[in-house]
């Protein structure tokens, strides 16, 4: 039989193990131990074990957290449903715009922030302002969520998915789709520049106001999922100064006829920078 004192020898040994541990880590580790912990909830334990798989890469570690099992069933059903029955409409089984207004409003965000778009993306929502029961309960599993209080928790890793490279694509892609009218298979132009103008304000691109000009002054038409695409590979690929444009590249009509546009009204000249930023 173990005696009382041998238990507590052994329970100080464990206590001096763990401050050795955070010694050991360093500061920067420290931190994102601690970070891990904020945003997730998680224990200090859990918060070392997917910082160690991912090689002490925060957004790597968020990706393992976020995919295991436990936390898909952590959320409870039953909790869900009076999440979902709080927001559905009365009038149909679905969460149409009143209830978004709500969940904005209780969530303490603005209906255009871009953390709707990524709380869409999660959701797998087909339409803009739009939840089916199946893509908000389905959505809220997936990040382990079954509360407000939890849903706001996780607005700051939410926001945190967007500096992440593949990620970010992966949302902007998502856009096309969700944010076009039923039956439609092009984007509308004020809806489009409305998208671009969201998601460029994170992944920043200098040109982004100039496209927006030029569609309003030389295209005035929707936007199909190709230059939709494109755009994204061209603001990533070609510098602001179109140092590397290829004239011969394969790009969509329209991205060659706006390289034109800005070089026509000496907003950029090819490998030299104009003053842009003064004519934004």
């Amino acid at each position: 039989m173990v005696s009382a004192s041998c238990l507590f020898d052994f329970c100080s040994v464990l206590i001096i193990i763990g401050v050795l541990l955070q010694n050991k880590l360093g500061i920067g580790r420290r931190d994102k131990v601690q970070q891990f912990m904020t945003i997730t909830g998680a224990s200090e334990k859990v918060a070392l074990q997917a910082l160690k798989v991912s090689d002490w890469n925060l957004e790597g570690a968020f990706d393992v957290f976020y995919s295991q099992s436990q936390v898909k069933s952590s959320a409870d059903t039953r909790r869900l449903e009076e999440l979902y029955n709080r927001y559905k409409d009365p009038y149909a089984d679905m969460i149409l715009a009143d209830g978004i207004s709500l969940l904005c409003n209780d969530m303490q965000v603005d209906p255009q922030d871009i953390v709707m778009l990524v709380l869409s993306w999660h959701m797998k929502a087909a339409t803009m302002c739009e939840f089916s029961k199946q893509e908000f309960i389905g959505g809220l599993q997936s990040l382990g969520i079954d509360s407000l209080e939890k849903l706001r928790e996780k607005l700051p890793f939410m926001r945190s998915e967007m500096k992440d490279e593949h990620k970010f694509r992966e949302i902007y892609n998502f856009a096309f789709s969700w944010a076009k009218e039923k039956g439609q298979k092009s984007l509308a132009l004020d809806t489009a520049i409305g998208m671009w103008q969201l998601l460029f304000a994170e992944k920043e691109w200098p040109l982004v106001e100039h496209w927006c000009q030029f569609l309003q002054a030389r295209h005035n038409k929707a936007i199909s999922r190709d230059t939709w695409s494109q755009l994204l590979e061209f603001a990533r690929n070609v510098d602001p100064a179109l140092s590397n444009y290829d004239a011969e590249g394969a790009w969509p009509y329209l991205i060659d006829e706006f390289v034109e546009y800005l070089t026509e009204n000496s907003i950029v000249q090819i490998g030299q920078m104009s003053d842009w930023s003064q004519k934004c």
